[in-house]
């Protein structure tokens, strides 16, 4: 019997599977990765890899959260990799990265780069890649609302995120256009939550994880 292709879907919180509403995570069957599993069936084999507050390129002085310093020991423990889901970008709008949309997607095109410069494919080939810019921010109020103590001037860390957000689409689109990969654009199939304006709600899941999985399967059958 033929083993299952592998689907690595690499990001950030709305990966891991956070839930606005509550502040916990999502069970697997809800969050995307578990959605774009059940859609494919067994055929597949889906591997999360999502990670709260995980960046491109750019270096958080709050923690080992660089995708690109990541990317290959999570590559190489998953391989073979037949297809790699690369959805970054929101944690680098941060006010203290300081960096546009243009050069967020240039730091996923660095991850892009790498997924296709590896060995980590079957047959020691480098996995396709899927690049999916973020849907664009909302209200970031609703955290300092829910939790006045925790997050009091939270907003303050986010100056122009929502902004830049919108750009996100439009230069994403551009580094997968020149590096000749596919391209999905989550804002297609999820709206950020009312609740804190950055995560997404069971639907938005269940949404960008039939996206994926429908993507998948036009692109590598």
């Amino acid at each position: 019997m033929d083993e299952p292709r592998t689907l690595l879907c690499f990001g950030d919180s709305n990966t891991w599977g956070y839930q606005p509403a509550t502040m916990t995570r999502y069970p697997r069957a809800v969050r995307w990765p578990g959605v774009a599993a059940a859609a494919l069936g067994d055929g597949w084999h889906v591997v999360e890899a999502g990670l709260n507050g995980r960046t491109t390129v750019f270096e958080d002085p709050l923690g080992d959260l660089v995708g690109a310093r990541h990317i290959g020991p999570v590559l190489a423990s998953a391989a073979p990799v037949d297809v790699v889901v690369i959805a970054l970008g929101v944690n680098d709008l941060k006010t203290r990265l300081s960096a546009s949309a243009y050069e967020i997607a240039e730091g996923a095109g660095v991850l892009v780069d790498r997924v296709l410069a590896s060995e980590d494919g079957p047959d020691g080939r480098a996995p396709a890649v899927l690049l999916v810019a973020p849907p664009p921010l909302g209200d970031l109020s609703g955290w300092a609302a829910r939790d006045a103590d925790a997050f009091e001037g939270f907003e303050q860390g986010w100056q122009g995120a929502a902004e830049g957000s919108r750009h996100f689409a439009a230069q994403y689109a551009r580094v997968a256009r020149v590096r000749g990969v596919p391209f999905l654009d989550a804002g297609e199939h999820v709206v950020s939550s009312d609740l804190d304006g950055i995560h997404w709600s069971r639907e938005g899941h269940a949404a960008f994880g039939r996206a994926v999985a429908a993507a998948v399967v036009a692109h590598w059958g």
